[in-house]
């Protein structure tokens, strides 16, 4: 973004490899957290039964999910105190602060660290209630810690990208005056969620010189949805990064990160594989990433204890080309091609990966097995105890050290910033 763009930004408006499951760890609010709620309930004892279920399956994993499931629980407050009691589950016990939701995701504090531990209970820094008043009952803990671009405090502006469905909006954060203007990152969210994902890593970025450009793409409730309101797990949501990337050469980008958080880390590396505009992408980062989709829904299958035949007849409707009228998608998704330690020798970015091992929802297992299959490019973080997509949450100097360190070494020009 030129100095022109700088000065107009203001801030904007509102498989084998698959380990047995955690023991205690909830899904969460990520990619296929529904599942539970169709399909847990199911018990499968004849054919019919079956297939309800592994329908019900291969179409959640693809329709986008607006409501997230309430699987925490308020049990005190104190307002004057600046304390919350919560029930004892493993985010909740989870050092670092967070988002928490309540009254059907219509009010959100801020919560900060732990002050006590009780009998099956929590109690948390209350640090401030958003919008909505505290009272008990059903919440959920999220990683959204900043929703509004203008908290951040750093100049931002709200633009439109071009995509072949239409406009899809976009927040940018110009790099900060004395920075070189070519360096830029994209973020890239996940599944079920939205750009204020991104809003977590602003900060870092900006402190090490780049323009933070915070995408949306079809189906995510902010971008232009396609025909068949459906995810392509990567396989469609390409297009709109790549035109994320046009828009970002267009206004003065020569050296380009992308950054996937989840599914978006899938989007991400279907981008590089399948664009033909990435000249100017030097670099990728990868948050919670779903490298291989077929591990990850195997693992899902097992979290949930579903029967094999019911996650494999689910993967092969999402795979096949007569299914439609079932799932309701608009084409076949080929899960194959989203094996990326199968396809690690197509690779020749450099790339980081942040993941926790106790995941819980994309397993670690996935990261692993590409960063040992691609030691000369990929550099691996580790998290033990950071779930999924809560890793700057848990240990924000960890997670921004190694982003930075990892900056400074892999992109051209980082290093002064960062120095």
């Amino acid at each position: 973004m030129g100095s022109a763009a700088k000065a107009a930004a203001k801030p904007a408006a509102g498989t084998a490899r698959s380990r047995k499951p955690p023991q205690g760890r909830g899904i969460g609010a990520g990619v296929l957290g529904a599942v539970g709620i169709v399909a847990g309930g199911l018990v499968v004892g004849t054919a019919a039964l079956a297939a309800v279920a592994t329908t019900r399956v291969a179409r959640t994993v693809i329709t986008p999910v607006r409501r997230r499931p309430q699987n925490q629980t308020i049990r005190a407050f104190d307002e004057q105190l600046g304390t919350v009691t919560l029930r004892a589950t493993p985010d909740a016990s989870m050092p670092g602060r967070f988002g928490l939701w309540w009254g059907s995701d219509t009010c959100f504090a801020k919560v900060g660290g732990l002050i006590e531990r009780g009998d099956g209970t929590v109690t948390r820094e209350l640090e401030r209630v958003e919008f909505g008043a505290l009272r008990v009952g059903r919440a959920r803990i999220s990683g959204y810690y900043y929703l509004r671009p203008e908290e951040l405090g750093l100049p931002v502006a709200s633009v439109e990208i071009p995509t072949d469905l239409g406009q899809a909006p976009a927040w940018i954060f110009p790099a900060p005056d004395d920075a070189d203007e070519g360096r830029w990152v994209i973020q890239v969210h996940g599944w079920g969620a939205t750009r204020q994902e991104g809003l977590r890593s602003v900060r870092t970025y900006h402190d090490a010189g780049f323009t933070c450009l915070l995408a949306s793409y079809r189906n995510d409730g902010d971008a232009p949805e396609s025909l068949d309101r459906r995810y392509g797990l990567g396989g469609t949501e390409w297009r709109d990064i790549e035109a994320a990337i046009g828009y970002a050469v267009e206004h003065g980008a020569r050296s380009i990160v992308l950054m996937g958080w989840s599914m978006g880390g899938a989007v991400v590396l279907q981008t590089i594989t399948r664009s033909t505009a990435l000249e100017h992408v030097t670099g990728i980062v990868l948050e919670s990433p779903v490298v291989d989709w077929i591990d990850t829904l195997s693992y899902q299958g097992n979290l949930l204890r579903l029967p094999d035949l019911v996650t494999r007849g689910a993967m092969r409707l999402i795979e096949s080309e007569w299914s439609g009228p079932i799932t309701g998608q608009g084409a076949p998704i080929d899960l194959r091609s989203m094996d990326f330690v199968a396809r690690a020798s197509e690779l020749s970015l450099p790339m980081l990966i942040l993941h926790s091992d106790d995941d819980g929802f994309v397993p670690s297992t996935g990261s692993r097995a590409l960063a040992e299959a691609r030691s000369d490019i990929v550099t691996l973080v580790s998290f033990d105890v950071a779930l999924h997509t809560k890793l700057w949450n848990y240990d924000e100097a960890k997670w921004s050290a190694a982003i930075t360190a990892w900056l400074a070494e892999n992109v051209a020009g980082a290093s002064e910033a960062v120095s």
